[in-house]
């Protein structure tokens, strides 16, 4: 069986994640993603509004043309999970291919909403929903299988999917972290990858997240995180002025942790903004989390500015906001607060909790420096840094590499700088680049199998 993997986004920059590999005349399309940066350099971009080619035009959503070159049929289209980079093109892209969108739950859901928001595309490709430890049976020679095997990522319902052929299985390991104590799910199944690994003829080709390839060691569990920001929260509660705190609107776990220290020094938490809104309420509906019942959550922007009023009638001392903005966004409400656009007065000496790492990328890094220096400018106190990566460090990437042996590797995730720990590592391992490992770019095609 020919098998043939074409690298359509997410092989120059971390961003617009998509692949889509051939296995015979059967096409899986693995995400279709976002590049967020290329959209926020623009003022007031809409891309709900925007046509295809114009977000290709700017570098937001693969070039997907390359498709064209893959002699088969599309039999499923499959993000891994729910972050916007690997997600936030299929309202664009999935239309063109008669086939449905098949995902976990959560990822399905915001999914869902993405299309529902989407005003340029009709969207009507089927969305079906598998769990973790499920398989499904792709075209109709009987010989291929979708396999979701369940990771550990900054965001619930992850999982690395894994394509079964004649010739071995195509694992698809973008994003997760090996976290055996995660505070929400069950942790990486490590059994699974190690069985995937001896099972039949193994494993043809690995194409792995390189995001921290260049850090020593492994990366932490949340639960890490989860104590560093109990520490940071619980030191704060004989103070009688304003806390306000900020993560991804998508990492539930750290919500809920945040939600949870808030109660803890006997602070209300409410969760503002509209991305914590959609994403929270989504894991609360689905059953993944329990919040407290007396627990707020608003996005829409007078509802917002009504919630910092009663804030500040009642006395922030009472309150801990939860808001977007963690990369000094310049429409997310912590960057509006710090230009003093809300109600919500900050004070000298009032804490603000980053618990968010940068993203490392120009625009974000400079929006969050802008955003740091408006807050300093009205006299708050940064509490930076208090996070754990959702990606595999060096010692995660050895890990992968023991359990699954493949025959191949294509590293993925990064520009060719973030490329060059993991290549180096798989070189230690024996294998070669122009070899085995195949370091490419976006458009591209690999021949795995004549």
């Amino acid at each position: 069986m020919e098998i043939e993997i074409a690298t359509i986004g997410g092989y120059e920059e971390v961003g617009r994640q998509m692949t889509a590999v051939r296995a015979g005349d059967d096409v899986v399309i693995f995400d279709m993603g976002l590049n967020l940066s290329q959209v926020l350099i623009h003022d007031n971009v809409e891309t709900e509004r925007m046509h295809s080619l114009d977000l290709i035009d700017m570098g937001a959503i693969p070039d997907d043309r390359i498709m064209s070159d893959l002699e088969g049929d599309v039999q499923a289209i499959v993000p891994t999970h729910g972050h916007l980079d690997h997600i936030g093109a299929i309202s664009k892209l999935a239309h063109r291919y008669d086939a449905p969108v098949v995902a976990t739950p959560f990822t399905i859901e915001l999914v869902k909403q993405q299309i529902e928001g989407e005003q340029k595309f009709g969207v009507e490709n089927d969305l079906v929903k598998m769990d973790a430890g499920e398989t499904m049976s792709i075209g109709d020679s009987g010989t291929v299988e979708l396999e979701f095997v369940n990771v550990t990522h900054s965001i619930i319902d992850a999982i690395n999917p894994v394509l079964h052929t004649p010739e071995g299985a195509i694992v698809y390991g973008l994003d997760k972290r090996m976290d055996h104590t995660p505070v929400i799910g069950d942790p990486i199944d490590m059994k699974r990858f190690r069985e995937i690994g001896r099972e039949g003829n193994g494993v043809l080709c690995y194409i792995e997240d390189c995001t921290n390839a260049n850090k020593k060691g492994r990366t932490p569990s949340e639960n890490v995180a989860r104590e560093h920001l109990r520490d940071v929260i619980y030191s704060m509660e004989d103070y009688d002025g304003g806390i306000v705190a900020t993560t991804f609107s998508s990492h539930i776990s750290r919500v809920t942790s945040l939600v949870e220290f808030a109660k803890d020094i006997g602070r209300q938490p409410v969760l503002l903004g509209r991305s914590m809104e959609k994403y929270s309420g989504t894991a609360e509906r689905l059953d993944f989390v329990d919040f407290p019942d007396d627990l707020g959550m608003f996005g829409h922007r007078k509802s917002v500015d009504r919630t910092f009023k009663r804030i500040m009638n009642e006395g922030k001392e009472n309150f801990l906001p939860v808001v977007t903005g963690h990369q000094g966004e310049p429409r997310a409400m912590l960057t509006r607060m710090a230009r003093g656009e809300t109600p919500y007065q900050l004070d000298d000496g009032d804490k603000v909790v980053f618990s968010a790492r940068v993203i490392p990328e120009p625009t974000n890094e400079g929006q969050r420096y802008q955003a740091e220096k408006l807050l300093g400018m009205q006299g708050a106190r940064i509490y930076d840094d208090i996070h754990v990566s959702g990606h595999l460090n060096q010692e995660g990437h050895y890990e992968m590499l023991d359990a699954l042996q493949p025959q191949n590797i294509i590293p993925a995730h990064q520009d060719l700088k973030g490329l060059s720990g993991y290549v180096s590592l798989c070189e230690s391992e024996g294998y070669q680049m122009g070899r085995d490992v195949h370091v490419t770019r976006n458009g591209n095609l690999i021949q795995l199998v004549d």
